[in-house]
C-alpha cells in the first residue's frame, strides 16, 4: 500500500470537536507536525474531512 505524508498547516482552534478528534486520530499534534501513514481508505476519508487543515504528499 502507498504511503502518504500528512502535515498540519492550520490550527484546530475554533474548529468542531469532530475535526479536532480527526486531527488527533491522524497523529497530528500541532502546526507543521508531519506523520507518514499508509494510504488506507479510512485514512483517506479522515484526510478528506479535514483537508482544509492539512497538506498531503505522496511518498
Amino acid at each position: 500500500m502507498a504511503k502518504i505524508k500528512i502535515t498540519q498547516i492550520k490550527s484546530v482552534i475554533d474548529r468542531t470537536e469532530r475535526q479536532k478528534r480527526t486531527i488527533e486520530a491522524l497523529g497530528l499534534k500541532k502546526i507543521n507536525h508531519s506523520v507518514e501513514v499508509e494510504a488506507t481508505p479510512a485514512i483517506i476519508g479522515m484526510v478528506r474531512k479535514v483537508n482544509h487543515l492539512v497538506a498531503v504528499e505522496n511518498i
